[in-house]
């Protein structure tokens, strides 16, 4: 296996992987596959990638158990056998489940000519326990940000390392200055004819980000390879404790036959739309309890994604499992009629300080339920119960309206300059 530091993001790794697909098809002459297969459940990048690379994209349908569709999947590489070029997946699945055929899936794609691209996005759930190669793909990259500890909040920053298989490996990313084809315990060589022959550079710094990278050798160095199983096995545990927690009280979508799930869970709150709570309801009112919402609304609508990884202890696992469920109770009075439809604390959910402490008060429901519904935050210990609590800092804003006007609609600043004293 050959691997290559350049890509700064996850997308840049699937671009990088896909680009080495294209070079190997195109030196053994096969310039007329160009099509990329890729489940209807992948992440956006996935498609944009492959569009990227200069690809065609195919859906490959998902079962209602979330593994990809067999059936599908044998039309779409009989129908496009002698165009065939790459299928891209991902492992567990985005619905958060280990698919029991991904091997004779990789051999369906292989024997009609296609490589296998292995999305690294879930790779959390497999460090130490099993290795893509050896399941049949091709070609993997590896979200840093994700599995190996560079900090990603906010969005940022990324790192995406692709590794290949040795018949893929000559068509890696290359650079102006480096030739990566040269490489062993010597290094690399100079690349003194300033040319990197029919490949691609996809970064300017020739081997990735130098102050990003030393932060997963690091996390490696320092957990060992008994410590990196180790995080998988917490994180696929922590994954399906919450999960046992949560069952009886909401709707847990795609489990394999165990009843069990991989490192990641999805919530349908699709059901309580007849009592009008929608999703981002469940998930304002989280903030109430001191939570950032899960992930909301993806890879199915109306639902949350909910992936604790290795470094959340149990204390911190049970308490969103028991705001979940005192959410659910809270679902369970407006089904009740004990709180109005439209005027509720999940439908006026966040309630910032500013409206708690405001004089006037006319919601049918108690200032104490507003802002402070939590067991844990009316205890009698006040170091850990409302001093603690954190506050959000505005009420419900219009988010459709917000992703649709992208534009700042601040005033201009130059109707101010009349009134400026500088």
């Amino acid at each position: 296996m050959i691997v290559s530091l350049a890509p700064n993001s996850g997308a840049q790794g699937e671009y990088a992987g896909l680009k080495a697909i294209r070079g190997y098809l195109d030196r053994k002459g096969e310039h007329k596959r160009t099509i990329c297969l890729i489940p209807t459940s992948a992440h956006g990048t996935n498609p944009a990638s492959a569009q990227m690379a200069g690809m065609t994209v195919k859906h490959v349908k998902t079962t209602s158990t979330g593994s990809l569709d067999m059936n599908h999947l044998e039309e779409q590489t009989s129908l496009y056998k002698d165009h065939l070029a790459a299928i891209m997946i991902t492992y567990p699945s985005t619905f958060g489940v280990f698919d029991s055929n991904v091997q004779k899936v990789c051999e369906v794609v292989h024997e009609a000519g296609g490589q296998v691209f292995m999305d690294g996005a879930n790779l959390n759930a497999q460090v130490g326990l099993c290795r893509p190669g050896d399941i049949g793909s091709d070609v993997s990259h590896i979200n840093l940000h994700k599995t190996f500890s560079i900090p990603h909040g906010g969005g940022g920053p990324g790192c995406g390392p692709v590794c290949a298989k040795s018949h893929l490996a000559p068509f890696l990313p290359q650079h102006y200055l480096y030739d990566h084809t040269c490489v062993g315990r010597s290094g690399h060589k100079m690349n003194t004819e300033n040319k990197c022959s029919d490949h691609f550079a996809i970064c300017s710094a020739p081997f990735g980000s130098a102050s990003l990278l030393p932060i997963s050798w690091a996390y490696m160095r320092l957990l060992g390879p008994k410590g990196l199983k180790r995080a998988s096995q917490m994180a696929l545990l922590n994954a399906n404790y919450m999960l046992k927690r949560l069952r009886d009280y909401y709707n847990i979508r795609y489990l394999n036959s165990a009843g069990m799930c991989a490192h990641e869970f999805i919530i349908d709150c699709s059901q309580f739309s007849k009592q009008n709570i929608d999703v981002i309801d469940i998930a304002k009112r989280l903030m109430d309890y001191g939570f950032h919402s899960p992930t909301m609304s993806w890879p199915v609508t109306s639902s949350l994604m909910i992936e604790p990884t290795e470094s959340e202890p149990k204390a911190e696992c049970d308490r969103l499992c028991e705001a979940l469920i005192s959410i659910r109770g809270e679902i369970d009075k407006v089904t009740k009629g004990e709180w109005d439809i439209e005027c509720n604390p999940l439908k006026m959910a966040p309630h910032t300080m500013e409206t708690v402490m405001d004089s006037k008060w006319d919601r049918p429901y108690t200032r104490q339920v507003a802002a402070f519904p939590a067991p844990w935050q009316n205890m009698k210990d006040e170091s850990t119960s409302k001093r603690s609590k954190l506050w959000p800092t505005v009420s419900r804003l219009d988010d459709v309206y917000g992703d649709q006007h992208l534009i700042c609609t601040c005033p201009s600043l130059l109707g101010n300059e009349t009134n400026s004293k500088l």
